[in-house]
């Protein structure tokens, strides 16, 4: 895994994205010499990544279906552009199997896993059963679609209660519901086919036994384009509001040495299954009073939670997505994760009911100092609008330690100022202060015992 100098096998990269993550990729982008390409909403005209970029092309309304989810209006746009690689992001596009054959097909580069690896991924029930044959731990459920409601009271009688009723494809926490009851499986039942036609055009459920008290911990792996496959690190990410993450760390302070490198080993032996190739992650339930740990999920993409895999390796994950598309060598020769890194997603949102908030933002002062990374997609001026996920930036610390990383969060959360929108920063102030998270005892039940 030596490094080399850059082949020019792409001279640009068209960012299929918006947001703090189009950002986050124009910086890798222009760093390593190459011309970055944005894609922008008439909403977003004004945010910083459509400055940022070298070129920026205009390709729909506000709606996503209409833009940053059209994707004739960008690869329209990639060949206006004569785009040599596309990058998705997260989210959007970017675990779309169909976009990225689009983007094979049409001679540019993809910068992420083989649309087959998307495919078999993304499909939560096909994984299980892929990831169960591989020989890693999964937890009881169904091997199939579950199709109707009485079929899923069954189900979980088999399985024995409580349960997770969820989509099978999709993710952010969409369609997701736990049940403990008979009623409460045909409640979660209807709720999760009808959000899975909804936002992911199948009504495919998955049924299986709900870890009560369990942490959520997930795995970073990059599959080299040698067909190596590697793991950087866990990340801890319990710290969830409606079953998305708000707060991830690394290392995980719930896990033993010996509970890591298992997870880790799964991990690798997950992407090997599949043959993967650039980043993706591994997601687990953990046990840590038992030992044990199971098989959730993998997302085929670049996590929100990558900056602190980056604070610890000193790897810069998007260039090695680069790297790995183009087909080089990764730039690191070595894995040696040091220190802790924290991080928190700042959201313009009620702190107490986490309702979105959108509105102008009259003051934007971000905290700086050393060991502090901001991944913002806003600034002073700039409207958050009602189209798209509230996510303001986020705010990510490093430290010799855990002690010493919480310590630069505290002074930083309370440096951060954002005037406009309600934004959620009272309630990560509070969360730093909680005595399970202080501790780091927490589980994924911690922000249901802060808000009732």
């Amino acid at each position: 895994m030596d490094g080399e100098e850059n082949s020019q096998v792409f001279e640009s990269v068209l960012v299929a994205n918006r947001g703090e993550i189009a950002s986050r990729i124009i910086r890798t982008v222009r760093a390593m010499g190459l011309k970055a390409i944005a894609v922008y909403s008439e909403a977003d005209a004004r945010l910083p990544f459509v400055a940022e970029a070298d070129e920026a092309i205009l390709i729909g309304p506000a709606e996503p279906g209409r833009s940053y989810l059209d994707i004739p209006a960008i690869m329209e746009a990639a060949d206006r552009t004569n785009a040599q690689a596309i990058h998705p992001g997260y989210g959007f596009l970017a675990e779309n199997a169909e976009f990225a054959r689009r983007v094979l097909h049409a001679g540019i580069g993809w910068i992420g896993p083989d649309p087959l690896a998307i495919a078999r991924m993304g499909d939560k029930i096909n994984a299980r059963n892929l990831m169960k044959e591989a020989g890693l731990p999964v937890t009881p459920g169904v091997w199939e679609p579950v199709p109707d409601e009485d079929t899923a009271v069954e189900e979980a009688a088999r399985v024995g209660y409580p349960v997770m009723v969820k989509a099978a494809t999709g993710g952010g926490g969409i369609g997701l519901a736990p049940a403990r009851d008979e009623a409460g499986v045909r409640a979660a039942y209807r709720t999760a086919r009808g959000r899975a036609e909804r936002f992911f055009a199948t009504p495919d459920v998955l049924l299986e036994r709900f870890v009560e008290n369990a942490r959520h911990v997930e795995v970073q792996i990059l599959g080299l384009a040698d067909g190596t496959v590697v793991a950087l690190g866990d990340r801890e990410c319990s710290v969830q509001r409606r079953h998305q993450k708000v707060v991830e760390e690394t290392p995980s302070p719930g896990l033993a040495d010996e509970l890591r490198a298992r997870m880790l080993g799964a991990a690798v032996v997950a992407g090997e299954t599949i043959g993967y190739r650039g980043a993706g992650t591994v997601e687990f339930l953990v046990d840590p009073a038992a030992g044990e740990f199971f098989f959730l999920e993998m997302n085929t993409r670049l996590q929100v939670g990558h900056p602190v895999t980056e604070m610890t390796t000193g790897i810069d994950l998007v260039e090695q997505q680069i790297r790995v598309a183009a087909g080089e060598r990764a730039s690191f020769s070595e894995i040696r994760p040091r220190g802790h890194a924290v991080e928190f997603r700042v959201y313009a949102e009620d702190p107490r009911r986490f309702v979105p908030s959108p509105g102008r933002i009259r003051v934007w002062e971000e905290p700086v100092g050393e060991g502090i990374r901001i991944d913002a997609g806003y600034a002073e001026g700039t409207t958050v609008t009602p189209f798209y996920d509230p996510l303001l930036a986020k705010l990510c610390v490093f430290g010799a330690d855990r002690e010493a990383a919480l310590g630069r969060a505290a002074q930083a959360l309370e440096a951060f100022r954002i005037e406009g929108p309600t934004t959620n920063l009272p309630f990560l102030l509070e969360l730093l202060n909680h005595p399970e998270f202080a501790d780091g005892s927490y589980d994924t039940g911690l922000v249901a015992r802060m808000r009732p």
